[in-house]
């Protein structure tokens, strides 16, 4: 817990100062989240990949444009006044406004916008796909995005795309704006400051942040210089790993908001006159995938018998009812595309029939990776039972967030349950990742979700480079639509459920909802009464 004497003294001089885990109220100048932090790799936009590092990221930093928090579907300038697209259908130019200072005090500027995405590409971390699919390359970047003066930005695509994948890909946290001089100042052999980034953040958003330590805190102070005012000086993130440690915290006071509770929790929270409840529908999906190295789960049949053994209502029911939903397909829900029929549910009968046809009629032994975080542990054990039941036997290898996704993206695993959230709002980020593998070498540019699991369909993969080029929209969602469908009966991803954001909040706070799909966490909005 936070001791007053640390929360009250704390401020940039002593924003570093270890937390005391003595009982103490937060105190009104502060906001005080419990959340589970483990999943938190690195704080550099041009790496960062993981939803709680996203959040942070929108707190300390501000894009070219945003989808707006109330109608994801429509776009906002955030950096940018206007922008337009050249006739010839690859030139994308934004004005920026006058008027954005970085923390440091520096104006920010189109040169600036253009150092950080040209630092992406050269950086080259696992987000750097988001920008580079559009022709962008460490050769050609400084030629094709250009700071024409302090207010103009040009890019210029290799061809011609679906304009709004650009700019919902613009949204992104690697479209994050970063400080040129701030970075360069602390860059290490040619690494454009990333070691220090990791750790630090050089934006204009209405934080900075202070103080990160490893599956313990984040500290963020507000940022005197932004343009949108944090109404409280401090938030501090613990990583609280129970839900009901959160629980327990959160009606003592010792935090404002419980960002990990459960069912049972939940519960608890709605009998609580002093607290509340805050919910989104996210895009997250939460998915067990097959490694197609493993020579049964690559054989067609057992991916198909794997789909039709989970119990999909059952889970949803019995361990997620209030924080996921029920859904099959790559598209979340809230998106164009999406699909909102699960063509899947528990058939032991039909699963074991297609483990006879594909030679296996008693079934095979394999492992099932996941984060011993909840409501992950839960879920692993009811496929692990599920699976039990058609005669594949599972050993569970529990470790966390951090272990679960370092072992997927070294292609190391045979079954995992995992979590995957969209970049930008456009089909194409999920269509990509969970179609697209035109190189399957351990060397390949764009490591997605396909490539991590060594599944590669040609078909799909094609169909989903070219939808991105389709510029009729009727024709570019029915491909889609089309494309999840195809995906349900061939790929190697069983799709269970997605995920709805809960916060639990003390009625203290005012000013704080969870926004829509977007993932932009905004607790510059928050107070305390």
């Amino acid at each position: 817990m936070l001791t007053r004497r640390h929360l009250l003294a704390a401020s940039a001089a002593t924003a570093a100062a270890p937390l005391s885990l003595a009982h103490a109220e937060a105190p009104k100048t502060m906001l005080v989240i419990g959340q589970q932090l483990d999943a938190l790799i690195t704080l550099d936009p041009g790496e960062a990949f993981e939803v709680i590092g996203g959040e942070t990221i929108s707190n300390c930093y501000n894009r070219l444009l945003m989808a707006d928090p109330a109608n994801p579907n429509r776009l906002k300038g955030e950096l940018a006044d206007k922008w337009e697209i050249g006739p010839d259908g690859v030139t994308f130019t934004f004005h920026l406004r006058g008027d954005v200072k970085f923390a440091s005090g520096k104006p920010l500027t189109a040169e600036d916008a253009a150092f950080s995405l040209q630092r992406a590409i050269k950086l080259n971390k696992s987000p750097a796909f988001i920008i580079n699919q559009f022709g962008f390359t460490r050769d050609n970047v400084d030629q094709r995005i250009v700071a024409k003066d302090p207010r103009t930005l040009v890019l210029t695509v290799g061809e011609q795309v679906a304009p709004t994948l650009l700019l919902y890909c613009l949204t992104a946290n690697v479209g994050s704006v970063v400080e040129r001089a701030e970075a360069l100042a602390h860059a290490q052999a040619d690494d454009f400051g990333n070691l220090w980034l990791k750790t630090h953040s050089a934006g204009s958003g209405p934080f900075v942040l202070r103080d990160w330590k490893a599956s313990e805190t984040l500290r963020y102070e507000a940022n005197p210089n932004a343009q949108q005012r944090a109404r409280l000086r401090q938030v501090i993130i613990k990583h609280i790993a129970d839900p009901s440690a959160q629980l327990l915290e959160l009606q003592r006071a010792d935090i404002d908001i419980a960002r990990n509770l459960q069912a049972e929790q939940l519960r608890a929270v709605q009998k609580d006159p002093k607290l509340r409840v805050s919910t989104a529908l996210l895009g997250t999906l939460m998915y067990v995938v097959m490694n197609q190295n493993h020579p049964e789960l690559a054989k067609p049949e057992v991916r198909q018998a794997i789909k039709w053994a989970i119990d999909y209502q059952g889970i949803q029911q019995h361990i997620t009812p209030f924080t996921h939903q029920v859904h099959q397909s790559f598209l979340p829900e809230g998106f164009p595309a999406a699909l909102k029929d699960n063509p899947f549910h528990r058939d032991v009968a039909r699963a074991k029939d297609l483990l006879a046809r594909a030679g296996l009629p008693g079934g095979f032994e394999t492992t099932l990776d996941h984060a011993s975080i909840q409501p992950n542990a839960d879920i692993a054990q009811a496929v692990q039972s599920n699976l039990a039941d058609i005669g594949i036997k599972v050993t569970l290898v529990a470790g966390d967030s951090r272990q679960v996704v370092t072992r997927t993206r070294a292609r190391q695993h045979q079954l995992a349950l995992l979590a995957w959230g969209p970049d930008y709002f456009d089909p194409h980020t999920n269509a990509e990742t969970f179609n697209e593998n035109p190189d399957n070498s351990d060397n390949a540019r764009n490591k997605t979700l396909c490539w991590r699991s060594s599944w590669q369909d040609t078909d799909l993969t094609n169909r989903a480079i070219a939808a991105a080029h389709e510029t009729d929209t009727a024709k570019r969602i029915a491909e889609y639509e089309k494309m999840q469908r195809d995906g349900q009966q061939r790929s190697p991803f069983a799709l269970m459920l997605q995920s709805k954001d809960v916060a639990a909040i003390r009625k203290a706070v005012t000013g704080f909802e969870l926004p829509p799909m977007s993932g932009r966490i905004d607790y510059a909005t928050a107070n305390k009464a």
